[in-house]
């Protein structure tokens, strides 16, 4: 294949300042064999109004592409992977940014690890400004983590077990190689977790994910971000219930019997709710509190103990 190896679309909706970050942050690799390609979801009241910016750059590498309608987050990411045309792909969020040495670590990981399905890498937290940032959420990513030192191998029923416990690889980091990869694509069904699903389908395939443990990434925390709307609106735990209750039916039928425990008792999610109620609670947010504790009481009755 010629061209460069390494192709990064960002799926936008909406936020052309934190889009035009991302671009920046891509033009500042530390490698420039790279191709870029900007795919507009229509979010934007403007509809030209990222053409322009992708245009305003005047560099041959970054492409824009416009969906014919609104697709959607999981619609977006799809479509991000079917116009892919690089060995490698990586879909970087339009509200994140790629620290200079990305490319350089996910290149080598893919050079040194030829059968991986994707290579990742760790990820620093950033805030609304790109001020660096703290989660007890992502903070907590590091107990799950496989201990060990060098690159991070996942592979069969350990690697699913790991994930199953705590989803420690940041989705954005994920870098594809399209060959492995093939037609299998983000579910649909899935709004919040559908990166887990996709990796843990991965696993229970057969194939190899392999992770740097340094960071390479810089993921943003903000409100206005889906993953805190769909906190807030309880939808991001009801999917995690549901995925890993299918995790741990998958699990079971290949005889991965302790992953399949670990993805029943759904530990993780029920404890992060458990925090966000008790944060809710602390800023005199009862009813937000409340709502959270009912959901609670009714997850242990929604997977196997």
């Amino acid at each position: 294949m010629s061209g460069p190896r390494l192709g990064v679309a960002i799926p936008f909706y909406r936020g052309l300042g934190y889009l035009r970050e991302a671009i920046e942050s891509v033009r500042a690799q530390t490698r420039g064999d790279w191709r870029l390609l900007v795919c507009d979801d229509r979010g934007e009241p403007d509809p030209a109004a990222a053409r322009e910016l992708v245009a305003s750059f005047g560099d041959p590498r970054i492409a824009y592409a416009a969906n014919d309608a609104n697709l959607g987050m999981v619609g977006s990411w799809n479509r991000c992977l079917d116009l892919a045309d690089t060995e490698l792909v990586t879909l970087l969020h339009a509200d994140d940014r790629l620290l200079p040495g990305y490319a350089e670590t996910v290149l080598g990981l893919a050079d040194r690890f030829p059968e991986a399905a994707a290579v990742f890498c760790a990820a620093e937290i950033i805030g609304p400004a790109g001020e660096r940032g703290f989660s007890l959420a992502d903070a907590s990513k590091a107990l799950f983590t496989p201990r060990g030192a060098g690159p991070l191998v996942l592979r069969g029923e350990p690697a699913l077990r790991a994930l199953a416990a705590g989803n420690f690889i940041m989705c954005p980091t994920l870098c594809f190689r399209r060959s492995v990869l093939g037609a299998r694509r983000f579910d649909p069904r899935w709004r919040q977790v559908q990166d887990l699903a996709l990796t843990a389908a991965l696993l229970l395939e057969g194939a190899t994910l392999v992770g740097s443990r340094e960071a390479a990434y810089a993921y943003r925390r903000h409100p206005g971000s889906a993953t805190e709307r769909q906190s807030e609106s309880l939808l991001r735990f009801e999917e995690e219930l549901a995925l890993l209750a299918e995790l741990a039916g998958a699990a079971r039928q290949r005889g991965w019997e302790r992953a399949a425990r670990v993805a029943a008792r759904a530990w993780t999610p029920k404890l992060h709710l458990a925090y966000r109620a008790l944060g809710d609670a602390a800023r005199g947010r009862p009813r937000e509190a409340a709502a959270k504790l009912r959901f609670l009481a009714r997850s242990w009755s929604m997977l196997d103990r």
